[in-house]
């Protein structure tokens, strides 16, 4: 007996590719029209973003509260002061003497053309005596009315020191170097108050000749 056969029938249909295009640019519409911000959402993610903008300056500015010293030995203590108000570190070199001027008032230097005098500032703030070497440098701090120089042991580096590290004394620091005195880090460095060191008459030397 013979079984019946049956014809399996597979007509290829041809593929409408640009059919396939049109559905996918017309999803692509539903898709990007529900995702799209109303106006609303715009100002409030404008808003947003601002709001994070301002948090990041205010914490970047924060976080650069502190001011950049220059550093400097005197009678074997570290000392330091505002690079703002420091025009240059040159040698002692070609000092010469001033008659009528305190004994903290080494005399004068010439600094590229420029007559300047020379503060002893361990003179002038009591501090013990070592003698003058070739080591030693002259800071020159200046601000609008005043420049001179001051005499250190020794000249350090610039660095940038947080105000948050920065303590108001220490019990050790009185007499005159309270009276200048800006700050003690952690380290147990004395960051001077070079605008009170500049606005001082004592300094002056035009107008302590001849007393």
């Amino acid at each position: 007996m013979n079984e019946p056969t049956t014809t399996l029938q597979n007509p290829k249909k041809e593929i409408d590719w640009r059919e396939i295009e049109q559905r996918m640019d017309a999803s692509r519409v539903a898709i990007e029209r529900l995702w799209a911000p109303t106006a609303e959402d715009t100002l409030r993610i404008l808003r947003e973003r601002a709001s994070n903008l301002a948090r990041e300056v205010v914490a970047g500015e924060t976080a650069d509260t502190g001011i950049e010293v220059i550093e400097f030995l005197l009678a074997h203590e570290r000392y330091a002061i505002a690079t703002e108000y420091v025009r240059g570190v040159d040698p002692l070199e070609s000092l010469t003497p001033l008659p009528c001027t305190p004994s903290f008032v080494l005399g004068i230097v010439n600094v590229r053309g420029e007559i300047l005098s020379v503060i002893d500032i361990k003179k002038f703030f009591d501090l013990p005596e070592k003698g003058l070497t070739d080591l030693n440098k002259v800071i020159v701090i200046e601000s609008a009315d005043m420049v001179f120089g001051i005499v250190a042991d020794a000249v350090g580096g610039v660095r940038r020191i947080l105000r948050a590290d920065i303590q108001s004394s220490l019990p050790t620091l009185t007499g005159i170097r309270e009276d200048y005195l800006l700050g003690v880090t952690e380290e147990r460095v004395v960051i001077l108050d070079a605008a009170k060191l500049l606005n001082d008459e004592r300094l002056i030397v035009q107008e302590q000749v001849g007393e």
